[in-house]
């Protein structure tokens, strides 16, 4: 494939906008590296193998699957052809202290059906939620999310659409406005948690997920987010991107306020006429870039910054199957608002949690030897401006949620249990270079949001861009790849600019 036009895009950091951003610039003609510290792409999204079981380490949730189909579409691909999108059913299963289960399900009638079973009322309240949803998805996804938020009037332009949206209220606002039962609440507003926020705090922007999944459904790649990562990397190496992995960069190269490269920590140097980083923004800016360039970044300060919550991850398989365990499960402790609270505002390791459950077998029977399931539990907990001391906590919080699910929702699992181990804010810190060991970058609040979120490009270095969790739109794979499609949004403004500025004047 012959699409070089002579100019060198370096990507740094091979995580989905990563990804993403190297495509799209290879498809507009670039001579593209794309560059990862670790020892496959994928970002987050690894791959485990233990003891005959494997496991995502990453996102396994897949929603608005055409950002994946343009991908392979850019190169005249189809994705399904690649990788197989199974739709799940139910969506989530949510299982209360109480007891009780819901089942989130991909028809609506489905759902009114269990929401029946806890609030007849709040059918109606429900349909009024989704038509809420649907009218800041219709603003927040269809109109801004691949727009770039480079300038301040393009965020006051927006103003009275935000208003009329009343995006200064939380998700849980929003919700708790049209669902009373206390349980169905819960259900409801944890969506912003998949990217990284508080319900109580993020804002009512992120109340669009509701619309986003019932527009799209809720899918599994067959083989796991994995089988998807090897699909994307054989399809760069088909486009003629050049791949290097185990490679950490330590500094971005400027010089006459242009970035010119990128050089590893062993004094490799990668040259580049436009530098797109992948990597978490707060890194990027304190470690990666010259000292006069580091405090250019955003309206708040650091110490201000809010960031989301750390994450536990704990991975396991079982020597049975537990059949009645959907694929996805929300396993919701007795408290909900106060132990958010407990994570996000007073960083501290509370004695209850709440957790999200994986299982794939369900779906995908190749995780396990035959007879088993695969596993991993992710517990929200504090980033690491929190004071604990997670070699000695990390093996107590695994033997109490593996207490608390024996107890509950997988009987015997102290006994059935295979080569458990697990990750914690450390590990995201040093595997993933996240700032404060954070699992989705800074938080989902207003105040750093959209124009208030990092910028897809620096506003003093015209050649270097972000396709991030961190940058705008935001976490969680829709934001991200939305990410990527905003950098060549941007890539396209410049390109144009520099056409005109060497136009000869009688060609005018």
């Amino acid at each position: 494939m012959s699409l070089t036009k002579g100019g060198r895009v370096v990507v740094i950091g091979a995580g989905f906008g990563g990804i993403a951003s190297a495509l799209r610039m290879r498809a507009r003609g670039y001579d593209v590296t794309l560059l990862d510290r670790l020892p496959a792409i994928g970002g987050r999204a690894q791959v485990f193998e233990r003891g005959g079981f494997r496991h995502d380490a990453g996102p396994t949730v897949i929603t608005a699957p055409f950002l994946f189909d343009e991908l392979f579409s850019l190169f005249g691909e189809k994705r399904e052809d690649h990788v197989e999108f199974r739709a799940l059913d139910p969506w989530y299963r949510f299982y209360f202290h109480t007891g009780e289960q819901f089942d989130y399900r991909p028809s609506v009638e489905d759902t009114n059906d269990e929401i029946s079973r806890f609030s007849p009322d709040d059918v109606t309240g429900y349909a009024k939620l989704l038509r809420a949803s649907q009218a800041i998805f219709e603003v927040g996804f269809e109109k801004l999310a691949d727009k770039p938020f480079s300038k301040f009037t393009s965020m006051l332009a927006q103003i009275p659409s935000l208003l009329r949206l009343q995006s200064y209220f939380s998700v849980a606002g929003i919700v708790n406005r049209y669902i009373k039962h206390p349980l169905l609440r819960q259900a409801f507003s944890i969506h912003p948690l998949l990217v990284g926020g508080n319900p109580f705090s993020t804002t009512s922007i992120y109340a669009l997920i509701h619309y986003l999944e019932r527009r799209w459904g809720v899918f599994f790649a067959m083989g796991g987010t994995g089988q998807l990562v090897a699909a994307l990397d054989a399809l760069l190496r088909r486009a003629g991107v050049t791949i290097v992995l185990n490679t950490d960069i330590t500094r971005i190269e400027i010089k006459e306020g242009r970035a010119i490269g990128a050089t590893t920590a062993d004094g490799n140097h990668f040259p580049a006429d436009r530098i797109i980083c992948n990597g978490d923004p707060p890194t990027v800016y304190t470690q990666m870039l010259p000292r006069e360039h580091a405090s250019r970044k955003r309206l708040l300060p650091e110490s201000l910054t809010q960031y989301s919550m750390g994450l536990f991850v704990l991975f396991f398989g079982t020597h049975k199957t537990y059949d009645n365990i959907a694929h996805h499960t929300i396993w919701m402790g007795p408290r909900y608002k106060e132990l958010l609270a407990d994570i996000f505002d007073r960083k501290i390791l509370a004695d209850d949690f709440s957790l999200y459950l994986h299982r794939p077998t369900a779906t995908d029977k190749s995780f396990a030897p035959e007879g088993c399931d695969s596993f991993y539990v992710l517990c929200p907990v504090p980033n690491l401006r929190a004071d604990i001391d997670w070699a000695k906590t990390g093996p107590d919080l695994q033997q109490r949620i593996i207490s608390a699910l024996s107890e509950t929702i997988l009987p015997d699992l102290e006994t059935a249990i295979s080569d458990p181990f697990f990750m914690t804010p450390e590990d995201f810190k040093n595997d993933y270079r996240s700032m404060h060991g954070a699992g989705f970058s800074i938080a989902p609040i207003f105040m750093q949001s959209a124009w208030f979120r990092f910028h897809n490009r620096d506003p003093h270095i015209p050649n270097l861009y972000f396709a991030a969790a961190g940058a705008h739109p935001g976490a969680g794979i829709p934001g991200v790849l939305c990410s990527a499609k905003v950098v060549e949004r941007l890539v396209a403004e410049d390109e144009e600019k520099q056409s005109i500025a060497i136009t000869p004047v009688a060609a005018l």
